[in-house]
């Protein structure tokens, strides 16, 4: 499933100025390029790539009782994704064991000041991600700690614009 957007942004309003998801953008894209709708899952819970694993996991995966995962995503982005999914996706309880495979996305056309911006951000972000992982053992523990510490899920959140570098911002 694709994502709602990002906690860095406020979102792309329509014409009528409703947010538009990432997700349905994404969706349209696939739909106009020849896949069919009903192969497609919106997922518009989640803001982050944490997030995304979870809202998957129990929106579409758990019910549907899908057992094998394909996640694509950038190369820059990879290393914390899959570090992401195969945590959420190995959080107990588990009603079956998942199959995670993982292909990239070429970063080739980023400009090198936002590729390095990012490339930064992902490190710090897979360095904190291993503390959080040592700290949540099962999916109680996750949504707890998703909805009441997560800037991005918990009320009184910081959900849009959280402070970076211009650059940083900029790729968003």
């Amino acid at each position: 499933p694709l994502s709602a957007g990002t906690p860095h942004r406020p979102p792309v309003l329509d014409e009528r100025g409703i947010p538009l998801y990432e997700s349905v953008a994404g969706a349209n894209y696939m739909v106009s390029n020849g896949i069919p709708p009903e192969k497609i899952l919106i997922e518009s819970s989640s803001y982050d790539t944490i997030g995304n694993a979870f809202f998957s996991r129990v929106i579409h995966v758990e019910p549907r009782k899908f057992k094998e995962l394909l996640v694509i995503t950038s190369e820059f982005h990879m290393p914390r994704a899959e570090s992401v999914f195969r945590w959420i996706y190995s959080l107990r309880p588990l009603p079956f064991e998942f199959e995670l495979e993982f292909i990239t996305v070429s970063d080739e056309g980023m400009d090198e000041t936002s590729l390095s911006a990012r490339k930064l951000a992902e490190k710090v972000s897979l360095e904190r991600l291993a503390t959080t992982i040592q700290r949540i053992h099962d999916l109680q523990e996750l949504h707890r700690w998703l909805f009441a510490e997560h800037d991005a899920y918990r009320a009184g959140g910081l959900r849009l614009q959280r402070r970076m570098n211009d650059d940083l911002l900029e790729t968003y």
